[in-house]
């Protein structure tokens, strides 16, 4: 598919741009409202990106973090869905685990996805009905089955006992990545059995992990178990639970919402 390609050869080069900025000195700033900081990196790339993007699919919407939404997206059968660095805190901290998340969603679908991170040499990708692959190889999500021995990758907050019909906190391991494009990954590559935000969860940090650990074989929707519509109004979701089918069925029937 050439959504795909062209996918990849934007990403690997996001990351030749982000590896230029990276433990230099840039310039970094709050957004607005609380939503976090930016740096001359993550404007840099999202241009990059959605210049090379829409020139390769110019009848494509767009919806980035770092690009002001309109509601001409809205419209678009097909539509690019991208956080130019996923982990923007880790990225000015000097760790490793941030990430560039592209996708293509037709139809609030997502049909094509990748998620780079550069200083790992990672490279994950998907399409729709082909699986998913990390680095060339493909890739599957865990195989356990006991909710009690999985390790769930979510923020500590997740641990709260009012969350659980059981009032029991400790029913899995929490284990915490910021990315949430990488820790959707990791799900699909089955190094997690699952992963939980509640919170709301928008698209352009979701959308491509969605679409890997789906065709690693996963079940992936809101905190409420229903579907995720992707390119909708408001550019997010409530919430996302994504993993093998048996922990997610088992998270969505343990969690009080």
């Amino acid at each position: 598919m050439q959504d795909l390609e062209n996918l990849k050869t934007a990403a690997l080069q996001a990351g030749k741009i982000a590896l230029g900025y990276f433990n230099k000195n840039y310039r970094t700033w709050d957004k607005e409202a609380g939503a976090g900081p930016v740096t001359e990196a993550d404007l840099e790339i999202d241009d990059f990106l959605k210049k090379f993007l829409l020139n390769s699919a110019p009848h494509y919407g767009w919806l980035s973090e770092e690009t002001e939404d309109g509601s001409s997206r809205l419209t678009k059968t097909k539509v690019f869905i991208v956080d130019p660095i996923d982990g923007t805190r880790s990225f000015i901290a000097g760790d490793e685990t941030w990430a560039h998340s592209l996708a293509v969603v037709e139809n609030s679908i997502p049909i094509a996805a990748v998620i780079y991170l550069p200083k790992m040499d990672l490279l994950y990708t998907a399409e729709v009905n082909k699986g998913a692959f990390l680095n060339g190889n493909k890739i599957s999500v865990s195989q356990n089955c006991e909710l009690k021995d999985a390790e769930i990758l979510a923020k500590k907050s997740i641990l709260n006992e009012n969350i659980w019909k059981s009032g029991d906190p400790a029913l899995f391991r929490q284990r915490y990545r910021p990315s949430l494009a990488y820790r959707l990954a990791l799900v699909a590559e089955g190094r997690f059995d699952a992963m939980i935000a509640l919170g709301r969860s928008w698209e352009w940090d979701i959308c491509a992990g969605h679409l890997l650990v789906s065709e690693a074989g996963g079940s992936v929707t809101t905190n409420f178990g229903n579907k995720i519509v992707y390119n909708s109004k408001f550019g997010s979701s409530k919430g996302i639970i994504a993993g093998n089918s048996s922990i997610h069925k088992s998270i969505i029937n343990e969690l009080k919402m």
